[in-house]
């Protein structure tokens, strides 16, 4: 009789050891899954399963616009409306004058000019000449042409040079300018009678 009751007591010690109740939790995080590695006291280690939307956004990277692989990925909407309804300006006087674009500073290697017509597509031409030295013919479309200039130390003087006026009105050109790192420096417009220049100056340091 003593082995009867001493046998139940350990079968009820057994069950009420397997019944231990686990604390609720309000964890909203990942999943907790186990891995093949255990522990040194022999339990699997538990880690976060990552969940879809999380590793969706921790692969994808930024998408960033490149310039130079479609030079007319620089156009604006506003670009595209002068482009498509914008005419030369009259042929004042006042554009037989030169016009100055500014300036700016760089510590690279090159720049990259990128020019086209912003008003009526009719044959513009012009030289560009950096320190005097010809560079260059360009014809002035709808799009963006790409014109790498290589610098010398210290000033550079980029001229261009009107070769004519087209069709209609004075020559026109829109010229936006790239460092050697991508960065925009410049946004210029010019309005030149046949011979006048428009001048940007770049100091290399």
């Amino acid at each position: 009789m003593k082995f009867i009751y001493t046998f139940l007591f350990f079968c009820f010690s057994v069950l009420s050891y397997g019944q231990i109740d686990l604390p609720a939790t309000n964890n909203t995080g990942g999943i907790l899954k186990a891995e093949p590695e255990t522990t040194s006291s022999g339990f699997p280690i538990l880690r976060a399963e990552e969940s879809n939307e999380e590793s969706k956004y921790l692969r994808e990277k930024p998408k960033t616009i490149d310039f130079r692989e479609k030079p007319n990925n620089l156009k604006t909407a506003g670009d595209a409306v002068k482009e498509k309804w914008t005419e030369d300006k009259e042929a004042l006087e006042k554009y037989r004058e030169d016009q100055y674009l500014g300036d700016f500073k760089t510590t690279g290697k090159f720049v990259e000019l990128y020019c086209r017509d912003h008003q009526f597509v009719d044959g513009d031409q012009v030289n560009i000449y950096l320190n005097g030295k010809f560079i260059k013919r360009v014809v002035l479309s709808g799009g963006y042409h790409p014109v790498l200039v290589t610098l010398e130390s210290g000033f550079n003087n980029i001229e261009f040079e009107a070769i004519n006026q087209g069709s209609s009105g004075p020559n026109t050109a829109q010229l936006k300018v790239l460092e050697e790192n991508g960065n925009l420096v410049a946004s210029k417009e010019w309005n030149l009678l046949t011979g006048a220049r428009a001048s940007l100056i770049v100091v290399k340091e």
